[in-house]
């Protein structure tokens, strides 16, 4: 960082016990700085033993606040309900992505952290229609058109940061400067959320088919730029920097759209199995995704399954939605280093992934069912329109 921050500054990072939140600790501790992981578990990775561990919960102010004493910048990365059987916990989303915000906010005040860069996302501008090269001119996507709570919620949580920028410090020590980084998927070895995920599917066997048209576009981001990226953003709140970021919001991303499928084809393949050819209406998916939670729904409560799709999932990889880096680059300096899925592919092998001969099982069985019941959604997509629209359609 900049060298106003590096007479031994304290740095926090919320979610630190997270794939992201601890890569960007051990970043800015390689860089001489004192590191707080703030979360409610300890990273799964072993930690350097001069980085501490604080644990703690957002959404409880006392903890936040005692977290923070000392402490000069906050990196809040901590959230809940981006993908799978977490986006359908509404409540679980509100209090941990808004009013765990309010905290770091309200926390920071009263502390006298003079800065905050918060980790948003793309969904705060996106809710299914397609949008190319978009910029920060884009406005918030209505709250009440997000198809799914985490959008909403992380929406929310970013203009109450954004809105805390240049408020004054308690003892009038100063002002609040803030910022919003909003990346792309992220990837890159040992991530935690999406890629075992994927893994688990395509070992599984449930990978047996692509949606939606073979030429939409989406951004990827590796973490080591998002990494970069929220060291550069903090810079950018100094006064060294003529403190360029405050208030401000930045898409981030490897700055190379494309097509998800495609761009997952590499870590298929190079765990030995073979990519799928069949490729299926995206109102058919989105369907058969809306059915899943009804299901959850009704049974969540006793069985918590993890559904195969989410609705919001499905138009986040089928729909064209892409953004521009030039703000990022142009305040920032910004500049994403280019990385595919080989180092992904490897880690996964080093850990024992790669396709096996398999016996056929109740699992199986169950696998087998499922795609069936796909398949005959698919059928009856193709009834009376009627039928079809009393679903809703994804916003083009």
């Amino acid at each position: 960082m900049d060298e106003e921050n590096l007479i031994k500054k304290t740095i926090l990072i919320t979610g630190g016990g997270g794939y992201f939140g601890f890569r960007l600790g051990c970043a800015l501790f390689k860089k001489g700085l004192d590191v707080i992981l703030f979360d409610i578990s300890k990273p799964v990775q072993e930690m350097p033993k001069e980085i501490k561990f604080v644990q703690g919960d957002v959404r409880v102010f006392s903890e936040v606040e005692e977290a923070l004493q000392g402490v000069t910048c906050v990196f809040h990365t901590a959230s809940y309900g981006m993908s799978g059987r977490e986006q359908l916990n509404r409540k679980h989303i509100e209090d941990v992505n808004v009013r765990g915000t309010e905290n770091i906010v309200q926390a920071c005040r009263k502390t006298g952290v003079s800065r905050l860069v918060y980790t948003s996302t793309y969904n705060v501008v996106f809710g299914g229609q397609v949008i190319e090269n978009g910029d920060e001119s884009l406005p918030y996507l209505p709250l009440h058109l997000h198809p799914d709570h985490y959008s909403r919620t992380k929406a929310l949580a970013e203009m109450k940061v954004l809105e805390a920028n240049g408020t004054v410090l308690a003892g009038g020590q100063g002002v609040l400067r803030t910022c919003a980084l909003r990346p792309a998927g992220i990837y890159g070895p040992g991530e935690q959320r999406h890629l075992p995920r994927i893994v688990s599917y395509i070992e599984q066997g449930w990978f047996q088919f692509v949606y939606g048209d073979p030429g939409s576009l989406v951004d990827f981001v590796h973490v080591d730029n998002l990494v970069e990226a929220h060291i550069l953003a903090a810079e950018a709140l100094g006064a060294a920097k003529e403190h360029k970021a405050e208030g401000q919001a930045y898409f981030l991303s490897d700055g190379s759209p494309v097509n998800n499928f495609e761009f997952f084809c590499p870590l298929v393949e190079g765990l030995g199995y073979t990519f799928p050819t069949l490729r299926l209406p995206l109102l058919v998916v989105y369907f058969f995704a809306f059915l899943t939670e009804m299901v959850h729904f009704a049974v969540g409560r006793v069985y918590n399954f993890q559904p195969l799709l989410t609705r919001t999932e499905v138009y986040k990889t089928g729909v064209t939605h892409y953004f521009s880096m030039e703000k990022a680059k142009r305040e920032l300096g910004y500049e994403p280093k280019s990385h595919d899925l080989q180092d992904v592919v490897e880690w996964f092998k080093s850990r024992g992934h790669s396709r096996k001969p398999q016996m056929y099982t109740l699992r199986c069985l169950f696998r087998d069912v499922g795609l069936i019941l796909l398949f005959a959604v698919l059928v009856l997509s193709w009834f009376p329109k009627g039928v079809r629209a009393s679903f809703g359609a994804i916003k083009y």
